[in-house]
Protein backbone atom coordinates (compact mmCIF):
# COMPACT_ATOMS: atom_id res chain seq x y z
CA UNK A 1 0.00 0.00 0.00
CA UNK A 2 2.83 2.65 0.82
CA UNK A 3 4.21 1.98 -2.46
CA UNK A 4 0.79 2.39 -4.01
CA UNK A 5 0.34 5.53 -2.24
CA UNK A 6 3.90 6.83 -3.14
CA UNK A 7 3.11 6.25 -6.63
CA UNK A 8 -0.23 7.84 -6.65
CA UNK A 9 1.18 11.10 -5.02
CA UNK A 10 3.49 11.86 -8.04
CA UNK A 11 0.46 11.97 -10.14
CA UNK A 12 -0.54 15.78 -9.50
CA UNK A 13 -4.52 14.74 -10.08
CA UNK A 14 -4.29 12.15 -7.19
CA UNK A 15 -2.40 14.20 -4.99
CA UNK A 16 -4.75 16.85 -4.98
CA UNK A 17 -7.54 14.03 -3.80
CA UNK A 18 -4.94 12.62 -1.38
CA UNK A 19 -4.71 15.85 0.48
CA UNK A 20 -8.67 16.54 0.08
CA UNK A 21 -8.96 13.09 2.18
CA UNK A 22 -5.76 14.30 4.45
CA UNK A 23 -7.53 17.63 5.25
CA UNK A 24 -11.42 16.39 5.50
CA UNK A 25 -10.16 12.79 7.79
CA UNK A 26 -8.36 16.40 9.81
CA UNK A 27 -11.42 18.07 10.28
CA UNK A 28 -13.29 14.97 11.33
CA UNK A 29 -10.63 14.25 14.28
CA UNK A 30 -10.86 17.71 15.32
CA UNK A 31 -14.41 17.68 15.70
CA UNK A 32 -13.63 15.06 18.81
CA UNK A 33 -12.06 18.02 21.06
CA UNK A 34 -14.93 19.70 20.77
CA UNK A 35 -17.25 18.96 23.49
CA UNK A 36 -20.79 19.67 23.81
CA UNK A 37 -22.08 22.77 26.56
CA UNK A 38 -23.36 21.64 29.95
CA UNK A 39 -21.62 17.96 30.28
CA UNK A 40 -19.13 17.42 32.75
CA UNK A 41 -16.45 15.46 30.30
CA UNK A 42 -14.29 14.83 33.45
CA UNK A 43 -16.65 13.02 34.94
CA UNK A 44 -18.27 11.47 32.09
CA UNK A 45 -15.51 9.77 31.11
CA UNK A 46 -14.49 7.45 34.37
CA UNK A 47 -18.23 6.82 34.90
CA UNK A 48 -18.76 6.10 31.08
CA UNK A 49 -16.10 3.80 30.91
CA UNK A 50 -17.12 1.84 34.46
CA UNK A 51 -20.59 1.50 33.02
CA UNK A 52 -20.50 0.39 29.63
CA UNK A 53 -17.16 -1.51 28.78
CA UNK A 54 -19.83 -4.99 28.21
CA UNK A 55 -21.92 -3.44 26.33
CA UNK A 56 -23.38 -1.77 22.99
CA UNK A 57 -22.79 1.74 24.02
CA UNK A 58 -18.92 0.33 24.72
CA UNK A 59 -19.16 -1.46 21.80
CA UNK A 60 -20.16 1.61 19.51
CA UNK A 61 -17.37 3.96 21.85
CA UNK A 62 -14.62 2.06 20.80
CA UNK A 63 -15.99 2.00 16.84
CA UNK A 64 -16.45 5.82 16.92
CA UNK A 65 -12.63 6.42 18.49
CA UNK A 66 -14.25 7.22 22.19
CA UNK A 67 -16.78 9.58 20.99
CA UNK A 68 -19.62 8.48 23.92
CA UNK A 69 -16.87 9.20 26.73
CA UNK A 70 -16.24 12.42 25.71
CA UNK A 71 -19.30 14.30 24.85
CA UNK A 72 -17.72 15.30 21.78
CA UNK A 73 -19.79 17.01 18.78
CA UNK A 74 -19.47 14.15 16.77
CA UNK A 75 -20.07 11.31 19.70
CA UNK A 76 -22.89 9.42 17.24
CA UNK A 77 -20.33 9.51 14.26
CA UNK A 78 -21.21 8.16 11.23
CA UNK A 79 -23.34 5.00 12.76
CA UNK A 80 -26.77 6.96 11.96
CA UNK A 81 -26.34 7.14 8.18
CA UNK A 82 -24.88 2.85 8.66
CA UNK A 83 -28.02 2.05 10.39
CA UNK A 84 -29.87 3.76 7.89
CA UNK A 85 -28.30 2.69 4.96
CA UNK A 86 -29.09 -0.83 6.52
CA UNK A 87 -32.52 -0.58 6.92
CA UNK A 88 -32.93 1.21 3.82
CA UNK A 89 -31.31 -2.47 2.35
CA UNK A 90 -33.31 -4.33 4.39
CA UNK A 91 -36.82 -2.58 3.47
CA UNK A 92 -35.49 -2.72 -0.45
CA UNK A 93 -36.49 -6.70 0.03
CA UNK A 94 -39.47 -6.41 1.96
CA UNK A 95 -41.16 -3.08 -0.55
CA UNK A 96 -41.38 -4.12 -3.92
CA UNK A 97 -41.80 -0.52 -4.45
CA UNK A 98 -38.41 0.39 -2.88
CA UNK A 99 -36.40 -2.43 -4.77
CA UNK A 100 -38.06 -1.62 -8.36
CA UNK A 101 -36.32 2.37 -7.67
CA UNK A 102 -33.38 0.93 -6.86
CA UNK A 103 -32.98 -1.17 -9.47
CA UNK A 104 -35.02 0.47 -12.22
CA UNK A 105 -34.89 3.91 -11.19
CA UNK A 106 -31.35 4.90 -12.75
CA UNK A 107 -29.61 8.18 -11.55
CA UNK A 108 -33.17 9.51 -10.53
CA UNK A 109 -33.69 6.06 -8.50
CA UNK A 110 -30.43 6.43 -6.93
CA UNK A 111 -31.29 10.23 -5.81
CA UNK A 112 -34.52 9.46 -4.41
CA UNK A 113 -32.92 6.36 -2.56
CA UNK A 114 -30.26 8.20 -0.90
CA UNK A 115 -33.01 10.95 -0.06
CA UNK A 116 -34.96 8.59 1.58
CA UNK A 117 -31.55 7.20 3.32
CA UNK A 118 -30.57 11.14 4.62
CA UNK A 119 -33.92 11.62 6.07
CA UNK A 120 -33.95 8.45 8.07
CA UNK A 121 -30.04 9.18 9.10
CA UNK A 122 -31.74 12.49 10.29
CA UNK A 123 -34.66 10.87 12.22
CA UNK A 124 -32.57 7.73 14.06
CA UNK A 125 -29.98 11.08 15.32
CA UNK A 126 -32.82 12.41 16.76
CA UNK A 127 -33.66 9.53 18.33
CA UNK A 128 -30.28 8.50 19.51
CA UNK A 129 -29.30 11.94 20.26
CA UNK A 130 -32.00 11.92 22.81
CA UNK A 131 -31.59 8.37 24.31
CA UNK A 132 -28.35 9.75 24.92
CA UNK A 133 -28.92 12.75 26.72
CA UNK A 134 -30.59 10.69 28.55
CA UNK A 135 -28.39 8.61 29.65
CA UNK A 136 -26.06 11.66 30.40
CA UNK A 137 -28.48 12.88 32.51
CA UNK A 138 -28.91 9.55 34.28
CA UNK A 139 -25.18 9.66 34.90
CA UNK A 140 -25.55 13.18 36.80
CA UNK A 141 -22.88 14.81 34.47
CA UNK A 142 -25.09 17.62 33.08
CA UNK A 143 -24.31 20.91 34.43
CA UNK A 144 -27.93 21.78 33.74
CA UNK A 145 -31.01 20.03 32.97
CA UNK A 146 -32.89 22.69 31.64
CA UNK A 147 -35.41 22.68 28.70
CA UNK A 148 -33.14 24.72 26.61
CA UNK A 149 -30.12 23.25 27.44
CA UNK A 150 -31.61 19.36 26.76
CA UNK A 151 -33.04 21.21 23.19
CA UNK A 152 -29.16 22.36 22.95
CA UNK A 153 -27.52 19.04 23.40
CA UNK A 154 -29.62 16.84 21.45
CA UNK A 155 -30.03 19.33 18.09
CA UNK A 156 -25.43 19.61 18.96
CA UNK A 157 -25.70 15.59 18.94
CA UNK A 158 -27.99 15.61 15.48
CA UNK A 159 -25.65 18.29 13.72
CA UNK A 160 -22.91 16.84 14.32
CA UNK A 161 -24.06 13.55 13.20
CA UNK A 162 -25.30 14.85 10.09
CA UNK A 163 -22.18 17.06 9.44
CA UNK A 164 -20.08 14.06 9.68
CA UNK A 165 -22.07 12.05 6.80
CA UNK A 166 -21.80 15.04 4.63
CA UNK A 167 -17.99 15.24 5.18
CA UNK A 168 -18.24 11.01 4.33
CA UNK A 169 -20.08 11.68 1.14
CA UNK A 170 -17.73 14.88 0.04
CA UNK A 171 -14.56 12.49 0.44
CA UNK A 172 -16.89 9.64 -1.78
CA UNK A 173 -16.80 12.22 -4.31
CA UNK A 174 -13.75 14.35 -4.59
CA UNK A 175 -10.93 12.27 -3.14
CA UNK A 176 -10.38 8.67 -3.50
CA UNK A 177 -12.43 5.28 -1.78
CA UNK A 178 -15.45 5.45 0.28
CA UNK A 179 -15.75 8.50 2.48
CA UNK A 180 -17.79 6.42 5.24
CA UNK A 181 -15.49 3.65 5.36
CA UNK A 182 -12.38 6.23 5.91
CA UNK A 183 -14.52 7.98 8.84
CA UNK A 184 -15.12 4.49 10.43
CA UNK A 185 -11.36 3.48 9.94
CA UNK A 186 -9.86 6.80 11.33
CA UNK A 187 -12.54 6.27 14.57
CA UNK A 188 -11.05 3.00 15.17
CA UNK A 189 -7.47 3.69 15.02
CA UNK A 190 -8.09 6.45 17.03
CA UNK A 191 -8.75 4.17 19.75
CA UNK A 192 -4.98 2.80 19.41
CA UNK A 193 -3.13 5.06 21.84
CA UNK A 194 -5.68 4.29 24.53
CA UNK A 195 -5.62 0.46 24.05
CA UNK A 196 -1.69 -0.40 24.00
CA UNK A 197 -1.86 1.74 27.75
CA UNK A 198 -4.22 -0.31 28.68
CA UNK A 199 -2.62 -3.92 27.31
CA UNK A 200 0.73 -2.95 28.78
CA UNK A 201 -0.96 -1.90 32.12
CA UNK A 202 -2.28 -5.67 32.31
CA UNK A 203 0.86 -7.42 31.96
CA UNK A 204 2.09 -5.62 35.19
CA UNK A 205 0.26 -6.97 36.98
CA UNK A 206 0.36 -10.48 35.73
CA UNK A 207 3.75 -13.17 35.03
CA UNK A 208 4.98 -14.37 31.97
CA UNK A 209 4.83 -11.01 30.19
CA UNK A 210 6.96 -11.61 27.27
CA UNK A 211 4.65 -15.15 26.48
CA UNK A 212 1.30 -13.07 27.05
CA UNK A 213 3.19 -10.41 24.66
CA UNK A 214 3.95 -12.96 22.04
CA UNK A 215 0.40 -14.64 21.91
CA UNK A 216 -1.23 -11.27 21.49
CA UNK A 217 1.67 -10.30 18.38
CA UNK A 218 0.88 -14.13 16.83
CA UNK A 219 -3.05 -13.94 17.11
CA UNK A 220 -2.78 -10.04 15.52
CA UNK A 221 -0.73 -11.19 13.04
CA UNK A 222 -2.36 -14.48 12.04
CA UNK A 223 -6.02 -12.49 11.99
CA UNK A 224 -4.63 -10.08 9.80
CA UNK A 225 -3.83 -12.19 7.42
CA UNK A 226 -6.67 -14.64 7.18
CA UNK A 227 -8.54 -11.39 6.86
CA UNK A 228 -6.84 -10.86 3.79
CA UNK A 229 -6.82 -14.13 2.54
CA UNK A 230 -10.71 -14.77 2.96
CA UNK A 231 -11.42 -11.04 1.54
CA UNK A 232 -9.60 -12.03 -1.75
CA UNK A 233 -10.74 -15.28 -1.72
CA UNK A 234 -13.73 -16.27 -4.03
CA UNK A 235 -15.70 -19.27 -6.09
CA UNK A 236 -15.23 -19.13 -9.51
CA UNK A 237 -17.97 -21.03 -11.14
CA UNK A 238 -17.01 -21.77 -15.31
CA UNK A 239 -19.79 -20.04 -17.40
CA UNK A 240 -20.06 -20.79 -21.21
CA UNK A 241 -21.42 -18.30 -24.09
CA UNK A 242 -22.98 -20.18 -27.22
CA UNK A 243 -21.71 -19.07 -30.50
CA UNK A 244 -24.37 -17.28 -32.05
CA UNK A 245 -24.12 -16.05 -35.93
CA UNK A 246 -25.70 -12.53 -37.50
CA UNK A 247 -24.87 -11.61 -40.86
CA UNK A 248 -21.73 -12.51 -41.38
CA UNK A 249 -20.41 -12.05 -37.97
CA UNK A 250 -19.86 -14.97 -35.11
CA UNK A 251 -21.00 -13.48 -31.46
CA UNK A 252 -20.32 -15.60 -28.26
CA UNK A 253 -18.12 -18.69 -27.64
CA UNK A 254 -16.16 -17.16 -24.67
CA UNK A 255 -15.49 -18.53 -22.09
CA UNK A 256 -15.45 -16.86 -18.18
CA UNK A 257 -16.42 -17.48 -15.09
CA UNK A 258 -19.33 -16.22 -12.41
CA UNK A 259 -17.32 -14.87 -9.08
CA UNK A 260 -18.66 -15.78 -5.77
CA UNK A 261 -16.83 -13.83 -2.43
CA UNK A 262 -16.36 -16.15 0.26
CA UNK A 263 -17.19 -13.30 2.59
CA UNK A 264 -20.05 -11.95 0.43
CA UNK A 265 -21.60 -10.55 3.60
CA UNK A 266 -18.27 -8.48 5.02
CA UNK A 267 -18.79 -7.39 8.68
CA UNK A 268 -22.19 -6.94 8.48
CA UNK A 269 -23.27 -10.06 10.08
CA UNK A 270 -21.27 -9.30 13.21
CA UNK A 271 -22.44 -5.89 13.40
CA UNK A 272 -26.16 -7.12 13.68
CA UNK A 273 -25.15 -10.39 16.13
CA UNK A 274 -22.69 -7.80 18.34
CA UNK A 275 -25.99 -5.39 18.32
CA UNK A 276 -28.43 -7.61 19.39
CA UNK A 277 -26.21 -9.65 22.04
CA UNK A 278 -25.79 -6.24 23.88
CA UNK A 279 -29.17 -5.48 23.95
CA UNK A 280 -29.58 -7.21 27.46
CA UNK A 281 -26.59 -4.72 28.94
CA UNK A 282 -27.33 -1.71 26.99
CA UNK A 283 -30.94 -2.00 29.16
CA UNK A 284 -29.12 -2.50 32.23
CA UNK A 285 -26.95 1.18 31.56
CA UNK A 286 -29.68 3.13 30.65
CA UNK A 287 -31.95 1.32 33.33
CA UNK A 288 -29.66 0.85 36.17
CA UNK A 289 -31.37 -2.26 38.29
CA UNK A 290 -30.37 -2.99 41.70
CA UNK A 291 -27.35 -4.90 42.34
CA UNK A 292 -29.63 -8.79 43.02
CA UNK A 293 -32.43 -8.11 40.71
CA UNK A 294 -33.55 -11.07 37.91
CA UNK A 295 -32.56 -8.29 34.96
CA UNK A 296 -29.13 -7.33 36.51
CA UNK A 297 -27.71 -11.20 36.89
CA UNK A 298 -29.58 -11.94 33.25
CA UNK A 299 -27.47 -9.11 32.02
CA UNK A 300 -24.21 -9.86 33.81
CA UNK A 301 -23.62 -13.45 34.21
CA UNK A 302 -25.33 -14.51 30.92
CA UNK A 303 -24.80 -11.53 28.56
CA UNK A 304 -21.10 -10.45 29.66
CA UNK A 305 -18.67 -10.57 26.50
CA UNK A 306 -16.91 -13.22 28.51
CA UNK A 307 -19.19 -15.14 29.61
CA UNK A 308 -19.93 -18.85 27.71
CA UNK A 309 -23.53 -17.81 26.90
CA UNK A 310 -23.10 -14.40 25.00
CA UNK A 311 -20.06 -16.20 22.95
CA UNK A 312 -22.61 -19.16 21.83
CA UNK A 313 -25.73 -16.90 21.05
CA UNK A 314 -23.09 -14.38 19.24
CA UNK A 315 -21.73 -17.34 17.26
CA UNK A 316 -25.22 -18.36 16.37
CA UNK A 317 -26.20 -14.89 15.18
CA UNK A 318 -23.26 -14.39 12.99
CA UNK A 319 -23.79 -17.25 11.08
CA UNK A 320 -27.92 -16.59 10.65
CA UNK A 321 -27.29 -13.04 9.47
CA UNK A 322 -24.31 -14.12 7.43
CA UNK A 323 -26.54 -16.70 5.41
CA UNK A 324 -29.75 -13.58 5.49
CA UNK A 325 -27.24 -10.95 4.19
CA UNK A 326 -25.81 -12.99 1.24
CA UNK A 327 -29.58 -14.58 0.32
CA UNK A 328 -30.15 -10.47 0.12
CA UNK A 329 -26.83 -9.51 -2.07
CA UNK A 330 -26.96 -12.42 -4.19
CA UNK A 331 -30.10 -14.23 -6.10
CA UNK A 332 -29.53 -17.48 -7.57
CA UNK A 333 -32.46 -17.44 -9.88
CA UNK A 334 -31.97 -13.84 -11.59
CA UNK A 335 -28.58 -14.51 -12.03
CA UNK A 336 -29.78 -18.19 -13.76
CA UNK A 337 -32.15 -15.58 -15.28
CA UNK A 338 -29.45 -13.43 -17.01
CA UNK A 339 -27.33 -15.78 -18.38
CA UNK A 340 -29.82 -17.43 -20.36
CA UNK A 341 -31.17 -14.48 -21.42
CA UNK A 342 -27.52 -13.69 -22.73
CA UNK A 343 -26.87 -17.14 -24.02
CA UNK A 344 -24.99 -18.38 -21.08
CA UNK A 345 -24.79 -21.42 -19.27
CA UNK A 346 -22.86 -23.39 -16.68
CA UNK A 347 -20.94 -26.76 -18.04
CA UNK A 348 -22.99 -29.85 -17.58
CA UNK A 349 -26.05 -27.62 -16.21
CA UNK A 350 -28.99 -27.16 -18.25
CA UNK A 351 -30.02 -23.41 -18.15
CA UNK A 352 -33.25 -22.22 -16.19
CA UNK A 353 -34.09 -24.51 -12.80
CA UNK A 354 -31.10 -26.51 -12.47
CA UNK A 355 -28.74 -23.80 -13.39
CA UNK A 356 -30.04 -21.63 -10.35
CA UNK A 357 -30.01 -25.16 -7.97
CA UNK A 358 -26.58 -25.49 -8.63
CA UNK A 359 -25.99 -21.75 -7.96
CA UNK A 360 -27.98 -22.14 -4.82
CA UNK A 361 -26.19 -25.16 -3.42
CA UNK A 362 -22.50 -23.28 -4.13
CA UNK A 363 -24.14 -20.15 -2.46
CA UNK A 364 -24.98 -22.36 0.66
CA UNK A 365 -21.23 -23.97 0.64
CA UNK A 366 -19.62 -20.60 0.29
CA UNK A 367 -21.61 -18.47 2.79
CA UNK A 368 -21.13 -21.56 5.11
CA UNK A 369 -17.26 -20.82 5.04
CA UNK A 370 -17.89 -17.18 5.33
CA UNK A 371 -20.07 -17.22 8.35
CA UNK A 372 -16.78 -19.90 10.32
CA UNK A 373 -14.42 -16.90 9.31
CA UNK A 374 -16.61 -14.28 10.99
CA UNK A 375 -17.43 -16.85 13.66
CA UNK A 376 -13.51 -17.40 14.25
CA UNK A 377 -12.85 -13.20 14.09
CA UNK A 378 -15.24 -12.11 16.21
CA UNK A 379 -14.95 -14.86 18.80
CA UNK A 380 -11.36 -15.41 18.77
CA UNK A 381 -11.07 -12.00 20.90
CA UNK A 382 -13.69 -13.06 23.37
CA UNK A 383 -12.28 -16.79 23.95
CA UNK A 384 -8.69 -15.10 24.62
CA UNK A 385 -10.07 -12.54 27.16
CA UNK A 386 -10.81 -15.37 29.25
CA UNK A 387 -7.57 -16.66 29.29
CA UNK A 388 -5.73 -14.87 32.67
CA UNK A 389 -3.88 -11.75 32.05
CA UNK A 390 -5.35 -11.81 28.71
CA UNK A 391 -8.58 -10.09 29.61
CA UNK A 392 -6.95 -6.58 28.54
CA UNK A 393 -7.00 -7.41 24.39
CA UNK A 394 -7.57 -3.98 23.32
CA UNK A 395 -7.98 -4.96 19.74
CA UNK A 396 -11.43 -6.77 18.29
CA UNK A 397 -11.46 -9.28 15.15
CA UNK A 398 -14.25 -6.68 14.60
CA UNK A 399 -12.32 -3.73 14.75
CA UNK A 400 -9.50 -5.26 12.80
CA UNK A 401 -11.44 -6.48 9.95
CA UNK A 402 -12.87 -3.12 9.30
CA UNK A 403 -9.60 -1.63 9.65
CA UNK A 404 -7.92 -4.43 7.21
CA UNK A 405 -11.07 -4.51 4.65
CA UNK A 406 -11.05 -0.49 4.69
CA UNK A 407 -6.96 -0.56 3.73
CA UNK A 408 -7.48 -2.92 1.05
CA UNK A 409 -10.78 -1.26 -0.65
CA UNK A 410 -8.98 2.21 -0.79
CA UNK A 411 -5.30 0.36 -1.93
CA UNK A 412 -7.76 -0.84 -4.93
CA UNK A 413 -9.85 2.56 -5.64
CA UNK A 414 -6.22 4.01 -5.66
CA UNK A 415 -4.41 1.65 -8.72
CA UNK A 416 -7.75 1.93 -10.02
CA UNK A 417 -7.39 5.60 -10.14
CA UNK A 418 -3.85 4.92 -11.51
CA UNK A 419 -4.85 2.62 -13.95
CA UNK A 420 -7.22 5.10 -15.76
CA UNK A 421 -5.15 7.60 -16.26
CA UNK A 422 -2.50 5.18 -17.64
CA UNK A 423 -5.03 4.27 -20.22
CA UNK A 424 -5.82 7.43 -20.73
CA UNK A 425 -2.64 8.92 -21.24
CA UNK A 426 -2.13 5.89 -23.43
CA UNK A 427 -5.51 6.81 -25.68
CA UNK A 428 -4.18 10.60 -26.15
Amino acid sequence: MIETVRNAWKIPDLRKKLLYVIFALIVFRFGYAIYVPYVDTAALGAQFMASNSGNLLGYFNILAGGGLQQASIFALSIYPYINSSIIIQLLQVAIPALERLAKEGGEEGKKKINFITRCLTLLLAAVMGFSYQLLLKSYGVMTRTDLWSIIVVIMTFIAGSMFVMWLGERITQKGIGNGISMILLVGIVSRGPTAVPTIINGFKTGSMIVLKLLIILVTFVAIIAFIIYITNAERRIPVQYAKRVVGRKQYGGQSTHLPMKVNMSGVMPVIFASTIVSVPATIVAFTQPAEGTFLYKFANNWFAQNAPAYIIIYVLLIFAFAYFYSAIQFNPIEVANNLRKNGGFIPGFRPGRPTSDFITKVLNKVTLMGAIFLAIIAGLPLIMSNIPGLATLGVGGTSVMIMVGVILETTKAIENEMLMRHYKGFLE
